[in-house]
């Protein structure tokens, strides 16, 4: 919580760690002076620092060079040197980030945001959204979250429609009718902030 050094520069990001399922790490972070990047870079730190045992400082986060056109870099994790064998996802929203991190065979995805959208997300949300309770915001919102989590952990992201997405009524799990990978649902909204991991099992 306290000031950190970052590029020569000292900043204080409040940061709070998340209660996620067992083999998954995440925190949320939030500061307005901080670019994104530079915010969920922070977040990443902190997390590989506490699983290394090492100091933040001794943490190296950079993002992976792009292998083609179009593909979308994550980032990686670096300590004496060495790359890290960790998967670590993100997502951003406004002034906030939320990082997780976890081994890399498992799929994972996030949604974040908060709990007042605009006119322009409500709409979205409600035009893709299969709830028949669309005026329930609360219940809108934890379907939309849960959706943009499991399109996040596809890898396909907005390449797949957000109707495409299925989940079962207890909203605790979703999958992609084309694919046969069903991710179990965490509901890990903090600090009015409401925040979705969609996560795997780690392959057979």
């Amino acid at each position: 919580m306290g000031g950190r050094g970052f590029r020569g520069k000292r900043w204080t990001m409040q940061s709070v760690l998340l209660d996620t399922p067992d083999g998954v790490t995440a925190r949320l972070g939030w500061d307005p002076k901080l670019a994104e990047h530079d915010r969920k870079r922070l977040l990443a730190k902190e997390i590989v620092a506490d699983l290394m045992h090492v100091e933040p400082k001794d943490v190296r986060v950079e993002r992976e060079a792009p292998g083609v056109f179009g593909f979308h870099t994550q980032l990686i994790a670096e300590v004496g040197g060495q790359e890290l064998p960790v998967k670590i996802r993100n997502a951003n929203f406004r002034a906030a980030s939320v990082v997780a991190v976890c081994d890399p065979a498992v799929p994972i995805g996030l949604d974040l945001r908060d709990a007042h959208p605009d006119d322009a997300e409500l709409r979205t949300m409600k035009r893709h959204s299969h709830l028949f309770e669309e005026d329930d915001l609360s219940k809108l919102l934890a379907h939309w979250t849960r959706v943009q989590a499991v399109r996040d952990a596809d890898g396909r992201g907005a390449r797949v429609a957000a109707d495409h997405v299925r989940l079962d009524s207890p909203r605790t799990k979703g999958w992609i009718p084309d694919r046969r990978v069903q991710y179990h649902l965490a509901d890990l909204s903090r600090d009015g902030w409401i925040i979705t991991l969609a996560y795997g099992a780690v392959p057979a």
